[in-house]
Protein backbone atom coordinates (compact mmCIF):
# COMPACT_ATOMS: atom_id res chain seq x y z
CA UNK A 1 0.00 0.00 0.00
CA UNK A 2 1.29 3.77 -0.78
CA UNK A 3 0.23 6.75 0.72
CA UNK A 4 0.92 10.15 0.75
CA UNK A 5 1.75 13.16 3.24
CA UNK A 6 0.60 16.48 3.57
CA UNK A 7 3.80 19.06 5.05
CA UNK A 8 2.36 22.28 6.98
CA UNK A 9 5.09 25.05 7.52
CA UNK A 10 4.76 26.40 11.20
CA UNK A 11 6.67 29.25 13.44
CA UNK A 12 6.49 28.86 17.07
CA UNK A 13 7.46 32.23 18.89
CA UNK A 14 10.43 31.48 21.29
CA UNK A 15 10.46 32.69 24.35
CA UNK A 16 13.10 35.64 23.87
CA UNK A 17 16.13 34.60 22.22
CA UNK A 18 18.02 31.13 21.19
CA UNK A 19 21.77 31.52 20.94
CA UNK A 20 24.64 28.99 20.10
CA UNK A 21 27.59 29.33 19.05
CA UNK A 22 26.67 29.32 15.04
CA UNK A 23 23.99 32.09 15.57
CA UNK A 24 20.65 33.02 17.21
CA UNK A 25 16.85 32.76 16.43
CA UNK A 26 13.44 34.41 17.37
CA UNK A 27 11.02 31.44 16.19
CA UNK A 28 10.82 27.69 15.94
CA UNK A 29 10.17 27.08 12.18
CA UNK A 30 8.80 23.64 11.81
CA UNK A 31 7.41 21.44 9.25
CA UNK A 32 4.23 18.93 10.08
CA UNK A 33 3.81 16.07 7.95
CA UNK A 34 -0.06 14.25 8.25
CA UNK A 35 -0.48 11.07 6.74
CA UNK A 36 -4.43 9.73 6.45
CA UNK A 37 -5.87 6.44 5.71
CA UNK A 38 -9.20 6.51 5.63
CA UNK A 39 -10.61 7.83 9.09
CA UNK A 40 -6.95 6.80 10.82
CA UNK A 41 -4.42 10.12 10.72
CA UNK A 42 -0.81 10.08 11.88
CA UNK A 43 1.37 13.46 12.31
CA UNK A 44 5.12 13.56 12.69
CA UNK A 45 7.17 16.80 13.29
CA UNK A 46 10.49 17.75 11.91
CA UNK A 47 12.79 21.12 12.09
CA UNK A 48 15.43 20.84 8.92
CA UNK A 49 18.90 21.23 10.19
CA UNK A 50 20.69 24.52 8.01
CA UNK A 51 24.44 23.20 9.45
CA UNK A 52 23.03 20.17 7.10
CA UNK A 53 22.07 21.97 4.31
CA UNK A 54 18.23 21.41 4.81
CA UNK A 55 15.67 24.18 4.38
CA UNK A 56 11.92 24.67 5.45
CA UNK A 57 10.90 24.56 1.56
CA UNK A 58 13.11 22.26 0.93
CA UNK A 59 12.10 19.92 3.14
CA UNK A 60 8.29 20.54 2.73
CA UNK A 61 8.41 20.00 -0.96
CA UNK A 62 10.04 16.77 -0.17
CA UNK A 63 7.60 15.13 2.16
CA UNK A 64 4.92 15.94 -0.44
CA UNK A 65 6.35 14.80 -3.17
CA UNK A 66 7.57 11.73 -1.81
CA UNK A 67 5.85 8.22 -2.49
CA UNK A 68 5.22 6.84 1.22
CA UNK A 69 5.79 3.12 1.16
CA UNK A 70 3.48 1.97 4.46
CA UNK A 71 6.56 -0.16 5.69
CA UNK A 72 8.68 1.96 7.92
CA UNK A 73 11.86 0.18 7.02
CA UNK A 74 11.46 0.76 3.36
CA UNK A 75 10.93 4.20 4.25
CA UNK A 76 14.54 4.14 5.55
CA UNK A 77 15.77 2.71 2.18
CA UNK A 78 13.97 4.92 -0.09
CA UNK A 79 14.59 8.09 2.05
CA UNK A 80 18.04 9.90 2.93
CA UNK A 81 18.73 10.35 6.82
CA UNK A 82 17.29 14.25 7.95
CA UNK A 83 14.24 15.88 8.75
CA UNK A 84 12.32 14.57 5.86
CA UNK A 85 12.40 11.12 6.44
CA UNK A 86 12.06 11.66 10.31
CA UNK A 87 8.84 13.98 9.89
CA UNK A 88 7.28 10.85 7.73
CA UNK A 89 8.50 8.08 10.16
CA UNK A 90 7.04 9.69 12.95
CA UNK A 91 3.79 10.12 11.06
CA UNK A 92 3.82 6.27 10.08
CA UNK A 93 4.12 5.45 13.67
CA UNK A 94 1.55 7.35 15.00
CA UNK A 95 -0.84 6.56 12.18
CA UNK A 96 -0.33 2.88 13.16
CA UNK A 97 -1.02 3.54 16.40
CA UNK A 98 -4.09 4.97 15.82
CA UNK A 99 -5.01 2.09 13.09
CA UNK A 100 -4.74 -0.57 16.00
CA UNK A 101 -5.94 1.44 18.96
CA UNK A 102 -2.50 0.81 20.73
CA UNK A 103 0.23 3.28 22.09
CA UNK A 104 3.12 3.46 20.05
CA UNK A 105 5.76 1.70 22.92
CA UNK A 106 3.05 -1.31 22.78
CA UNK A 107 4.06 -1.51 19.64
CA UNK A 108 7.33 -1.02 20.15
CA UNK A 109 6.68 -4.20 23.28
CA UNK A 110 8.78 -1.94 25.54
CA UNK A 111 7.21 -0.47 28.82
CA UNK A 112 5.22 2.76 28.61
CA UNK A 113 8.23 5.82 28.57
CA UNK A 114 9.01 7.03 32.52
CA UNK A 115 9.11 10.20 34.05
CA UNK A 116 12.33 11.19 33.38
CA UNK A 117 14.78 14.48 33.87
CA UNK A 118 15.24 16.59 30.79
CA UNK A 119 18.06 19.17 30.67
CA UNK A 120 17.26 22.98 30.19
CA UNK A 121 19.44 24.39 28.30
CA UNK A 122 20.54 28.33 28.98
CA UNK A 123 21.23 30.20 25.84
CA UNK A 124 24.83 31.42 25.09
CA UNK A 125 25.40 35.26 26.04
CA UNK A 126 27.67 37.49 28.46
CA UNK A 127 28.75 35.96 31.35
CA UNK A 128 26.48 37.66 33.68
CA UNK A 129 23.39 37.60 31.88
CA UNK A 130 23.91 33.33 31.82
CA UNK A 131 24.28 33.81 35.34
CA UNK A 132 21.09 35.67 36.26
CA UNK A 133 19.47 32.90 33.67
CA UNK A 134 21.11 29.99 35.82
CA UNK A 135 19.98 31.71 38.91
CA UNK A 136 16.41 31.74 37.43
CA UNK A 137 16.11 28.44 36.59
CA UNK A 138 18.02 26.58 39.67
CA UNK A 139 15.35 25.03 40.47
CA UNK A 140 16.31 22.69 37.41
CA UNK A 141 18.00 19.45 38.01
CA UNK A 142 20.36 19.26 35.33
CA UNK A 143 21.13 22.44 33.34
CA UNK A 144 22.82 22.36 29.41
CA UNK A 145 25.17 25.71 29.36
CA UNK A 146 26.07 26.82 25.76
CA UNK A 147 29.41 28.36 24.79
CA UNK A 148 31.51 28.43 21.97
CA UNK A 149 31.75 32.51 21.68
CA UNK A 150 34.45 33.53 19.79
CA UNK A 151 35.51 36.34 22.73
CA UNK A 152 37.43 33.92 24.56
CA UNK A 153 35.14 33.79 28.01
CA UNK A 154 33.74 30.54 28.39
CA UNK A 155 35.76 29.92 31.18
CA UNK A 156 34.04 32.43 33.21
CA UNK A 157 30.62 31.96 31.67
CA UNK A 158 30.77 28.33 33.22
CA UNK A 159 32.14 29.86 36.51
CA UNK A 160 29.46 32.22 36.68
CA UNK A 161 26.71 29.48 36.04
CA UNK A 162 27.69 27.66 38.45
CA UNK A 163 27.93 30.27 41.06
CA UNK A 164 24.53 31.41 40.50
CA UNK A 165 23.25 27.43 40.41
CA UNK A 166 25.62 25.79 42.60
CA UNK A 167 23.31 22.19 43.04
CA UNK A 168 22.92 21.83 39.44
CA UNK A 169 24.41 19.34 37.76
CA UNK A 170 25.56 20.47 34.50
CA UNK A 171 26.42 19.64 31.52
CA UNK A 172 28.10 21.92 28.10
CA UNK A 173 27.19 22.44 24.38
CA UNK A 174 29.99 24.11 22.48
CA UNK A 175 28.25 23.57 18.73
CA UNK A 176 32.16 23.15 17.23
CA UNK A 177 32.48 26.15 18.55
CA UNK A 178 36.25 25.73 20.11
CA UNK A 179 39.52 24.46 19.01
CA UNK A 180 41.73 21.97 20.27
CA UNK A 181 43.63 24.83 22.45
CA UNK A 182 40.39 26.65 23.82
CA UNK A 183 39.16 22.72 24.84
CA UNK A 184 42.48 22.08 26.61
CA UNK A 185 41.90 25.29 28.90
CA UNK A 186 38.29 25.23 29.75
CA UNK A 187 37.87 21.29 29.91
CA UNK A 188 39.72 21.66 33.48
CA UNK A 189 37.92 24.04 34.33
CA UNK A 190 34.60 22.31 33.60
CA UNK A 191 36.01 19.47 35.07
CA UNK A 192 36.65 21.46 38.36
CA UNK A 193 32.84 22.74 38.32
CA UNK A 194 31.55 19.24 37.82
CA UNK A 195 30.59 19.57 34.63
CA UNK A 196 29.48 15.68 33.39
CA UNK A 197 29.61 16.45 29.66
CA UNK A 198 31.24 18.29 26.80
CA UNK A 199 29.35 18.50 23.90
CA UNK A 200 30.81 18.78 20.43
CA UNK A 201 33.95 20.92 21.05
CA UNK A 202 35.39 20.98 18.25
CA UNK A 203 34.15 21.10 14.28
CA UNK A 204 33.09 17.67 13.55
CA UNK A 205 36.04 17.82 10.65
CA UNK A 206 38.16 18.14 13.51
CA UNK A 207 37.65 14.94 15.38
CA UNK A 208 40.95 13.31 14.93
CA UNK A 209 42.47 15.10 17.02
CA UNK A 210 40.38 14.01 20.08
CA UNK A 211 41.78 10.84 19.13
CA UNK A 212 44.99 12.08 21.11
CA UNK A 213 43.44 14.08 23.97
CA UNK A 214 42.67 12.44 27.28
CA UNK A 215 39.71 14.73 28.79
CA UNK A 216 38.93 15.68 31.86
CA UNK A 217 35.30 15.34 31.00
CA UNK A 218 33.71 12.80 29.17
CA UNK A 219 33.35 13.99 25.42
CA UNK A 220 29.81 13.93 23.52
CA UNK A 221 29.55 13.85 19.87
CA UNK A 222 26.59 16.10 17.85
CA UNK A 223 27.38 17.75 15.14
CA UNK A 224 29.82 14.99 14.76
CA UNK A 225 26.91 11.91 13.77
CA UNK A 226 24.32 11.70 12.04
CA UNK A 227 22.38 8.64 10.25
CA UNK A 228 24.38 6.71 12.31
CA UNK A 229 27.22 5.37 10.17
CA UNK A 230 29.42 7.60 11.55
CA UNK A 231 29.65 5.43 14.79
CA UNK A 232 32.89 3.36 14.30
CA UNK A 233 35.10 6.35 12.99
CA UNK A 234 34.39 8.43 16.71
CA UNK A 235 34.82 5.51 18.47
CA UNK A 236 38.24 6.44 20.86
CA UNK A 237 37.07 10.30 19.98
CA UNK A 238 33.60 10.88 21.92
CA UNK A 239 32.20 8.56 24.83
CA UNK A 240 29.03 9.45 24.24
CA UNK A 241 26.98 10.02 21.20
CA UNK A 242 23.80 12.67 20.91
CA UNK A 243 21.33 10.77 18.56
CA UNK A 244 18.48 13.44 17.60
CA UNK A 245 15.78 12.15 15.39
CA UNK A 246 15.76 14.72 12.85
CA UNK A 247 19.60 13.37 11.86
CA UNK A 248 18.98 9.97 12.24
CA UNK A 249 15.33 10.63 9.75
CA UNK A 250 12.88 8.77 12.72
CA UNK A 251 12.14 6.81 15.26
CA UNK A 252 12.97 3.76 13.08
CA UNK A 253 16.38 4.37 11.84
CA UNK A 254 17.01 6.03 15.82
CA UNK A 255 16.34 2.61 17.41
CA UNK A 256 18.55 1.33 15.28
CA UNK A 257 21.71 3.68 16.25
CA UNK A 258 20.71 3.37 19.83
CA UNK A 259 21.84 -0.12 19.87
CA UNK A 260 24.17 0.09 17.36
CA UNK A 261 25.72 2.77 19.73
CA UNK A 262 25.34 0.52 23.10
CA UNK A 263 26.86 -2.45 21.23
CA UNK A 264 30.31 -0.24 20.25
CA UNK A 265 30.49 1.14 23.59
CA UNK A 266 29.22 4.54 23.64
CA UNK A 267 27.03 6.31 25.74
CA UNK A 268 23.46 7.76 24.80
CA UNK A 269 22.17 11.07 24.70
CA UNK A 270 18.53 11.74 23.37
CA UNK A 271 18.31 15.72 21.99
CA UNK A 272 16.16 17.66 19.91
CA UNK A 273 16.07 21.17 18.08
CA UNK A 274 13.85 23.53 19.19
CA UNK A 275 10.25 22.34 18.95
CA UNK A 276 6.96 21.57 19.90
CA UNK A 277 6.26 18.48 21.69
CA UNK A 278 4.95 16.62 18.91
CA UNK A 279 8.78 16.69 18.01
CA UNK A 280 9.60 15.56 21.37
CA UNK A 281 7.07 12.39 22.21
CA UNK A 282 8.64 10.14 19.44
CA UNK A 283 12.21 10.49 21.10
CA UNK A 284 10.70 9.87 24.94
CA UNK A 285 10.24 6.12 23.23
CA UNK A 286 13.94 5.85 23.60
CA UNK A 287 14.46 7.49 27.23
CA UNK A 288 15.23 4.16 28.82
CA UNK A 289 18.62 3.56 27.00
CA UNK A 290 19.84 7.17 27.51
CA UNK A 291 22.44 8.30 30.33
CA UNK A 292 20.94 11.93 29.42
CA UNK A 293 17.87 13.59 28.09
CA UNK A 294 18.05 17.04 26.31
CA UNK A 295 14.18 17.06 25.13
CA UNK A 296 13.16 20.74 26.86
CA UNK A 297 12.21 22.10 23.22
CA UNK A 298 8.78 22.85 24.16
CA UNK A 299 10.42 25.04 27.05
CA UNK A 300 12.26 27.22 25.42
CA UNK A 301 8.69 28.33 23.10
CA UNK A 302 6.67 30.68 23.94
CA UNK A 303 3.99 28.29 24.06
CA UNK A 304 3.78 24.79 23.49
CA UNK A 305 1.28 22.68 21.06
CA UNK A 306 -2.28 22.40 23.15
CA UNK A 307 -2.01 18.82 24.92
CA UNK A 308 1.55 18.72 24.36
CA UNK A 309 4.19 16.62 27.09
CA UNK A 310 4.07 17.16 30.69
CA UNK A 311 6.93 19.49 32.14
CA UNK A 312 7.52 19.66 35.73
CA UNK A 313 10.95 21.40 37.75
CA UNK A 314 12.95 19.33 34.64
CA UNK A 315 10.94 16.27 34.70
CA UNK A 316 9.38 15.50 31.00
CA UNK A 317 6.27 12.83 30.82
CA UNK A 318 3.81 11.73 27.98
CA UNK A 319 0.43 12.50 27.96
CA UNK A 320 -2.26 10.30 28.35
CA UNK A 321 -3.72 10.52 24.92
CA UNK A 322 -3.96 12.97 22.23
CA UNK A 323 -0.37 14.28 20.92
CA UNK A 324 1.51 11.44 19.18
CA UNK A 325 1.17 7.20 19.28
Amino acid sequence: MTLRATATIERWPIAGEFTIARGSKTTADVVVATILDGDAKGRGECVPYGRYGESIEQVADEIRSVRIPDDREDLVRALPAGAARNAIDCALWDLDAERQGKRVWELLDIPPPASVVTAFTLSLASPASMAQEAERYAHMPLLKVKLGDTDGRDAERLRAVRRAAPNCRLIVDVNEGWDAEMLASVAPVAADLGVELIEQPLPAGADATLAAYESPVPLGADESIRGGSELPSLSGRYQVVNIKLDKTGGLTRAIAVVQEARRLGFEVMLGCMVATSLAMAPALMLAGHARFVDLDGPLLLAKDRPGGLQYNDGVVSMPDTGLWG
